[in-house]
């Protein structure tokens, strides 16, 4: 049997706009005059005819005789004292998703009200968790009451459809009511038909045939009833009806994906510390841990949410470069994340650690099967994960092969978490761990012409002699990213210090550069240059 749980945020965007007015507010300042829920205070938006209309109202400018959708200026020749402000829609939606993640310490699939009314009310799939919050009844009233110690005013109800729930929401009787599919129907006909959902102008010609309470549309023929409203959306008043009660599925988008696994924890008083919250996080891995051994499945990525006692959640992920469903390593990680990120606010009064990303684990016997280079690599792959979740993932980098011979464009660096990171070829040797950029100047070489070593040099104010010699190896340029490149010899020197270099000659003697005084304008001599200090 599903259950669904409508929440109605009452004047959301009014409650939205006091919270934030009221975390701005200096705590020595006084309280300005919106915070008074006795003065009329609306939030004004301009529609597509470009006029001033009221978007939302408190219960003190409606029960002045205002309305949604009430011009400014009439409202204003109403009620000259109303306290008005430009409306943020988009504050709005920022703040109702914000609102769905912390309604997540209830379930996992939490949906925006898609109704069509704008802001205000969310819908959470609780189809068997009910039994975990103490009973379907005590759920509703635990979401209604914990809302209102957040300040923020709502109706809950339950229902098996989310059409009921939302209904029952905001016309049902008792504070939270709760229908089963046996009292849906009963539950639903004494309230009015536009607890339907229906359009406005399906509304009003129902209210003209004497259509009031939606137990008037029971006994009436549904054919009959979709050609009697055709010309206003009758089809749609079927089908809402149908939804209601059950006949026909209504289907819920989530704000997020919900999460195949997760572990939470709730507790009865608000945990303000981070001792507090790390003493509690091995036993959340631990129970996050089983069903994904359970499954054959390891996590690679990790979501650590707290649920603040103020309506506000505050999180911490962590990623890895290979699935693994070790709790201790978990632990490590979040630790090297830091806890202290954790923005805890009056304290967290529930705990979800939830797997992001999870794949396929495949059993091995480590004692047979794993060599020097797969311990190696697990233990690289460990490193990684733990530097990154200390110092993010865009600070601990890997090269990546390039298609270019030419070598300050022959790699280029990404995160290396989750990349196989490969072991180095055979010419590691003979290349710098480090290139100079840019390339640094030889001076005074001494060379055979054309192609020969050199057997003396300067670098860096540094006579150096020549004792062995490796070379050249000829990269032509790439012609096609600039006419000016020239070919480059390159050489692995050692000098009578011990110290190896590695130097490159660019351009060629007797084509690029011929000596001629005639072509002295168009010609360029070659020149030499230090790349890098070989291992």
């Amino acid at each position: 049997m599903r259950r669904i749980v409508s929440v109605w945020l009452i004047d959301w965007p009014i409650s939205v706009r006091r919270r934030s007015l009221e975390r701005a507010r200096r705590p020595a300042s006084p309280p300005e005059p919106v915070h008074d829920p006795r003065n009329p205070f609306a939030l004004i938006l301009k529609n597509s005819q470009g006029a001033a209309v009221i978007h939302a109202l408190n219960p003190a400018a409606r029960a002045a005789g205002l309305r949604r959708g009430q011009t400014q200026a009439d409202a204003l020749a109403m009620i000259p004292q109303l306290i008005s402000q430009p409306a943020d829609p988009d504050a709005d939606v920022r703040a109702l998703k914000a609102l769905a993640h912390w309604a997540e310490r209830w379930s996992p699939s939490v949906s925006a009200d898609p109704s069509g009314e704008g802001l205000g009310g969310l819908f959470l799939d609780v189809t068997g968790a009910a039994h975990l919050f103490g009973g379907e009844a005590a759920l509703a009233r635990q979401i209604r009451e914990r809302l209102a110690e957040a300040g923020i005013p709502a109706g809950v109800a339950m229902a098996p459809t989310p059409g009921a729930a939302w209904a029952l929401a905001r016309w049902g009787e008792g504070d939270a009511p709760v229908a089963t599919d046996d009292t849906v129907r009963d539950r639903l006909a004494p309230l009015p038909v536009e607890a339907l959902r229906i359009e406005a102008g399906t509304l009003a010609q129902a209210r003209r045939f004497g259509l009031k309470r939606i137990g008037d549309l029971y006994p009436m023929p549904r054919a009959g009833l979709a050609r009697r409203f055709r010309a206003n959306g009758g089809v749609d008043l079927v089908r809402r009806l149908d939804q209601a009660l059950g006949y026909t599925g209504e289907a819920l988008v989530p704000v997020r994906p919900p999460a195949r696994y997760r572990a939470w924890q709730a507790w009865a008083e608000p945990v303000g510390d981070l001792e507090g919250v790390e003493a509690r996080l091995p036993e959340l891995a631990s129970d996050l841990a089983k069903p994904l051994e359970r499954d054959g499945q390891g996590a690679r990525a990790l979501t650590l949410t707290g649920f603040r006692s103020d309506g506000r959640t505050t999180a911490l992920s962590v990623r890895m470069g290979r699935p693994g469903r070790d709790a201790d390593i978990w632990l490590r990680l979040f630790r090297e994340a830091g806890l202290g990120r954790l923005e805890l606010g009056f304290g967290l009064d529930a705990l979800m650690l939830t797997a992001d990303a999870v794949e396929p684990m495949v059993a091995r016997q480590a004692a047979l099967e794993a060599g020097a280079e797969t311990r190696q690599a697990e233990s690289l792959a460990a490193l990684v994960d733990r530097l990154s979740a200390r110092l993010g993932e865009t600070h601990v980098l890997t090269p990546e092969p390039v298609d270019s011979w030419i070598p300050e464009r022959a790699e280029r660096l990404r995160p290396a978490l989750g990349r196989r990171i490969a072991a180095a070829s055979g010419d590691a040797a003979r290349r710098p761990i480090l290139l100079l950029d840019p390339p640094e100047p030889i001076r005074d070489p001494l060379f055979d012409l054309p192609d020969g070593a050199p057997a003396r040099f300067t670098w860096r104010r540094a006579p150096r002699r020549v004792v062995r010699a490796e070379g050249p190896e000829r990269l032509a340029p790439e012609w096609w990213r600039t006419a000016k490149a020239r070919t480059r010899d390159y050489y692995c020197l050692e000098d009578a210090d011990g110290g190896r270099y590695w130097v490159f000659r660019e351009g060629l003697y007797g084509r690029d550069y011929t000596g001629d005084p005639d072509r002295a304008a168009e010609e360029r001599a070659p020149t030499w240059w230090m790349h890098g200090v070989l291992p």
